[in-house]
C-alpha cells in the first residue's frame, strides 16, 4: 500500500513502495526515541510557586517587603492578567511576534538569523524565540554554541508539549534577567520605577521589554543612555508594526529614563516577616496596611525618635475600628538597626502596660454599679493589705471625682477600685476580652497590676482599648483581608460611652480646654502609660474612625530616665492621629446610649442632689449615670475611722452640745444630722467643710458615746508659720527634723501635697532642703488612724529673703 496521492507508474512509485515502509517505521522510531528522551531528560520546569520570592503587600497590591529565593534572587509573582497590557504587547512586538503560532522554535527566524550572520560576520539580530529565551532561562546551560543552541531549541520543543502558552509566558515574566538579582518584570518595576507593572506608561513597558536583551548594559540605573536607546528601538518598532500610534509613541519618546537607585522595598518589615513565617509557601501574601500611611508613618517614628538616646526603640500599631484591620504596623524605629536591637517586633512584645489599664477598671466599676463619673474617691496615702501606692509625681489630691482621677491617672484611687473589683476577676474579664495579662510564673493577679505589676501587648491592648469606639466590644486585630473577625465583649455600651467622654474631654498637652472643639480635629480619648523605672512609655488613644497604639522604650528593658507616656509617646500620637484619613462624621459624637443619664450628686456623700437635704449638700457636681444607679461615697475600710456618710445624733437645745443617749433626759434634746467626708481626706479640706461634717463638743455631763474624732495628733519640732533659715556661711542648706506626736499608728509626711517620709509613731525622721525648698511651705503628718495635723512655714534663701508664693512643687 503506497500513500494516497501519489502515482501509480514509473520508478518513482516503485521506489516509494519500497522505502515507503521504512520511512513509517523511522518516523515511529524517531517519534518513540524523541519521546525516550523527553521522558529520560525532562525539561526542569518549576512547581507552583517554587523559586518565586515571597512578597507581602499592602491592601492595593503595593509590595512592602520582599523575600529572595534560596539564591538571593528577587522575584516576585506576575502573569499576562497582572501586568500592563503594553507591556506584553512591547514584549511580543519586539521578542516573537509569532509566539502564538510557532511549536517553541521559529524556522524563519532562525533561517533570517543565520544568513545575516554569514553575510555580516556577526549577529545582526537574534532568532530566538520567547519560549527559547524560557528554556535558556530553566536550563542554566551556555546556550553560544551550537551544541548549546541546538540544546535549547530542543528544550522548547519540550516547554510548548507541556506547557501552553500562557504557562510559557507567565513563566518569563516572572524569570526575566533584569539585572543583579532582580528577575521577572514585577520585581524590575518596582526596583527600577517604583510602581506596579500594571501602570506601566508606553515608554516604561518598552524600556522593559529591551533590558533582558543585555541586563547588565541597559541597566537604567547605572547606564541610563544607553537604556534610552534601546528603549526607543523598541518604540520604533511598536510603531512600524501598527501597534501603537505616532503620536503614542512620540510622547513616549520624551519620557526621560530615571537613574533610580535599584532599591528593594522594606516596610512593614516585621509584620512582613510574621505573615511569611505564618505563610512559608505562600508567593503573595496580602496584608490590610495602608502603603502611603505605612510609609508616611515610618518616616515620621525615625525622624521622631533620631534624637533620643541611644538603643530607643517604639512601636506603632494604627486600626481601621469598623473592621479591625491593621492600617500601619510599625515594629521598631530602624528595621536591622542593631544598637537600637531593630529586629524586635514590639508590637507583640510582652512589656509592663503601666497605667494603661486603668480605663478599664473604671468601666468595670460602673458595670458593677460602684461608682458614677463624679464618685468622691480618696486621694490620699492609704495602705491596703501592706501595699502603699504613690502617684506619679509623689503628690496627693485628696478628694477627687471618679472622672478626675482617671484622666489625672491617680493610682490610689485606682488601687482602691480594683481592691472593690477584685484583680483576679479583672485580669479574667481582660483575658476573655483578648487582652491576656502576663504574670511572673506561679504569681496571682494583685493589685499592683493596675500600676503596671503585669505584662501586656501593644496589639493585645489596642484590639481591646478600640471598645471604647465600639460600644464596650473589643476585638483582634487582623493583619490580613481574609481573617476572621474575633470579638468579644469587654463593657456595656454605656460604661465604653461614660469612659471615652472622660478620656477625650482631657485637653492636648499644652492646649487648654475647650481647644479645637470647632472640629477641626477628631476628638481623641486617650491614655498615658509609664512603667516603673521609666522601662515603658504609652500613649493608646482612639477616634470614631481609628484606634492606634504607641510604645516607646528599649527592648533589652533597661530604664530611659524621665522619658514617660505624656512626654514621649504622647505627642507621636496626636501627631498620628492628626495625620490619619479622615471621612464626613469623623468628628461626629457618639450617640448616648439610652443606658446613660445626666445626673446632679452631692459631696461627701455622692447621692444624687434631688434625694439629699441642703443642708448634707455641700459641694454640688453633675455626673453620669449607668442604667440609673447612683451609688453612694465608699465607707472608710479601717473601722476606727470616721464612717463616710450620714452621722445623726442629738444636741442641746440651748447650748448645741451633742448628747448621748444616757444624758438625752437631762436637756431638751433636739435632732441633728451632718455629712461626713472620708477622714483620710480631712488634711485637703477647706476649713468650712471640717467644721459642716464635725460633730460638736459632747456634753459635759454625758457619759463618752465613743463617737467623737479619732486621737489629735501634734507636729513637733517646727511652730506653725514659723519662718526658717539656713545656719550662717551652710553650703548645706536646710535640715528639717520633725515628729508625730498623739498616735502610735503609722504615719505618712507630705511636704507640699507630697509624700516625703513615712514614720512609725512618734519616731523622727530628718530633710534636707536643697535648693528648691526656698519659699512658703505646708507639712501635713497623716496617720493611718485618720488624725492628722498640718503646719504652714518660710524658708528663707541664703540672703535672707524669701521668694514669692509658694509654687507646690515637690523638695
Amino acid at each position: 500500500m503506497v500513500p494516497e496521492g501519489t502515482t501509480r507508474s514509473g520508478p518513482a512509485r516503485r521506489a516509494l513502495a519500497r522505502t515507503w515502509p521504512w520511512l513509517r517505521w523511522g518516523t515511529v522510531a524517531g517519534l518513540l526515541a524523541v519521546l525516550v528522551l523527553d521522558l529520560a531528560f525532562p525539561p526542569p520546569l518549576p512547581q507552583a510557586g517554587e523559586g518565586v520570592a515571597g512578597v507581602v503587600t499592602a491592601a492595593d497590591g503595593t509590595p512592602l517587603r520582599a523575600f529572595a529565593d534560596p539564591g538571593g534572587v528577587w522575584r516576585y509573582p506576575a502573569s499576562a492578567d497582572t501586568v500592563s497590557p503594553l507591556y506584553v504587547q512591547a514584549l511580543l512586538g519586539y521578542e516573537d511576534r509569532w509566539f502564538h503560532r510557532h511549536p517553541g522554535v521559529n524556522p524563519l527566524a532562525l533561517v533570517r538569523a543565520g544568513w545575516q550572520w554569514l553575510r555580516s560576520g556577526g549577529i545582526v539580530s537574534g532568532g530566538s524565540t520567547l519560549t527559547m529565551q524560557v528554556a535558556r532561562i530553566l536550563d542554566g546551560h551556555d546556550t553560544r554554541s551550537a551544541g548549546g543552541k541546538l540544546r535549547q531549541m530542543a528544550r522548547a520543543v519540550q516547554l510548548e508539549a507541556r506547557l501552553s502558552k500562557r504557562q510559557i509566558l507567565q513563566l518569563y515574566l516572572e524569570r526575566a534577567p533584569f539585572g543583579g538579582t532582580i528577575e521577572g518584570v514585577e520585581a524590575a518595576s518596582w526596583a527600577y520605577l517604583g510602581k506596579p507593572a500594571s501602570r506601566l506608561s508606553h515608554a516604561e513597558a518598552a524600556l522593559l521589554a529591551v533590558l533582558p536583551q543585555a541586563p547588565s548594559r541597559l541597566r537604567p540605573d547605572r547606564h541610563p543612555r544607553a537604556a534610552q536607546a534601546a528603549r526607543d528601538k523598541v518604540l520604533a518598532r511598536m510603531q512600524a508594526l501598527g501597534t501603537w500610534s505616532a503620536d503614542e509613541v512620540a510622547e513616549a519618546r520624551i519620557e526621560p529614563v530615571v537613574a533610580r537607585s535599584l532599591r528593594v522595598p522594606v516596610h512593614a518589615a516585621l509584620l512582613a516577616q510574621r505573615l511569611r513565617q505564618a505563610h512559608p509557601r505562600q508567593p503573595t501574601i496580602a496584608s490590610t496596611l495602608d502603603a502611603d500611611l505605612q510609609r508616611a508613618l515610618e518616616e515620621r517614628v525615625a525622624a521622631y525618635f533620631a534624637a533620643l538616646p541611644p538603643r530607643t526603640s517604639a512601636a506603632l500599631l494604627v486600626v481601621d475600628n469598623a473592621s479591625m484591620e491593621a492600617r500601619a504596623y510599625v515594629g521598631s524605629v530602624a528595621f536591622g538597626d542593631r544598637e537600637r536591637l531593630g529586629h524586635v517586633d514590639m508590637v507583640r512584645a510582652w512589656r509592663s502596660p503601666g497605667s494603661t489599664l486603668k480605663p478599664f477598671l473604671y468601666g468595670m466599676a460602673l458595670d458593677d454599679g460602684l461608682v458614677h463619673s463624679e464618685s468622691l474617691l480618696v486621694d490620699a496615702p492609704q495602705d491596703f493589705g501592706g501595699y502603699r501606692p504613690g502617684n506619679f509625681g509623689e503628690a496627693f489630691n485628696g478628694p477627687v471625682g471618679a472622672a478626675t482621677a482617671l484622666r489625672l491617672s491617680l493610682n490610689v484611687p485606682a488601687v482602691d477600685l480594683l481592691d472593690r473589683v477584685g484583680p483576679a476577676r479583672f485580669a479574667a474579664r481582660l483575658d476573655h476580652a483578648g487582652l491576656p495579662l502576663r504574670f511572673p510564673r506561679g504569681a496571682r493577679p494583685s493589685l499592683a497590676l493596675i500600676l503596671g505589676g503585669t505584662g501586656v501587648r501593644l496589639e493585645d491592648l489596642v484590639g481591646a482599648f478600640a471598645a471604647f469606639q465600639r460600644d464596650g466590644v473589643a476585638a483582634q486585630v487582623r493583619y490580613q483581608p481574609g481573617q476572621p473577625l474575633v470579638e468579644r465583649r469587654v463593657l456595656s455600651p454605656g460604661a465604653a460611652w461614660i469612659v471615652r467622654e472622660v478620656l477625650q474631654s482631657a485637653p492636648r498637652p499644652g492646649q487648654a480646654a475647650g481647644a479645637f472643639a470647632t472640629g477641626t480635629r477628631p476628638p481623641v480619648a486617650w491614655k498615658t502609660g509609664t512603667s516603673y523605672g521609666f522601662r515603658d512609655a504609652w500613649a493608646v488613644g482612639g477616634t470614631r474612625r481609628h484606634t492606634v497604639g504607641v510604645w516607646v522604650g528599649r527592648p533589652d528593658g533597661t530604664p530611659l530616665p524621665g522619658q514617660y507616656g505624656a512626654l514621649t509617646a504622647l505627642p507621636l500620637l496626636l501627631e498620628t492621629v492628626d495625620s490619619l484619613p479622615r471621612q464626613p462624621g469623623d468628628a461626629d459624637a457618639h450617640p448616648r446610649p439610652a443606658s446613660v443619664e445626666a445626673v446632679d450628686v452631692c459631696w461627701p456623700l455622692g447621692r444624687a442632689a434631688e434625694e439629699t437635704p441642703a443642708a448634707l449638700c455641700q459641694r454640688r457636681l453633675q455626673a453620669w449615670q449607668l442604667d440609673g444607679a447612683v451609688p453612694p461615697t465608699f465607707p472608710e475600710r479601717d473601722a476606727r475611722l470616721w464612717s463616710a456618710g450620714v452621722e445623726r445624733f442629738q444636741v442641746d437645745a440651748a447650748s448645741g452640745l451633742r448628747l448621748s443617749a444616757e444624758c438625752a433626759r437631762a436637756h431638751e434634746p433636739e435632732p441633728r444630722v451632718v455629712a461626713r467626708w472620708p477622714a483620710l481626706l480631712s488634711p485637703w479640706l477647706p476649713a468650712e467643710a471640717r467644721r459642716a461634717s464635725r460633730l460638736p463638743p459632747l456634753a459635759p455631763d454625758c457619759v463618752p458615746d465613743g463617737r467623737d474624732a479619732v486621737e489629735a495628733l501634734r507636729i513637733d519640732g517646727i511652730a506653725d508659720r514659723a519662718t526658717l533659715a539656713p545656719p550662717p556661711g551652710s553650703t548645706r542648706g536646710l535640715r528639717l527634723q520633725v515628729r508625730a506626736l498623739g498616735s502610735a499608728a503609722p504615719v505618712q509626711w507630705l511636704l507640699d501635697g507630697r509624700a516625703i517620709a513615712r514614720t512609725e509613731g512618734a519616731r523622727t525622721f530628718e530633710h534636707d532642703y536643697a535648693g528648691a525648698g526656698r519659699g512658703e511651705h505646708v507639712l501635713t503628718a497623716l496617720a493611718d488612724s485618720g488624725a492628722w495635723a498640718q503646719v504652714r512655714f518660710r524658708v528663707l534663701d541664703m540672703q535672707g529673703a524669701a521668694p514669692g508664693p509658694a509654687t507646690g512643687a515637690g523638695p
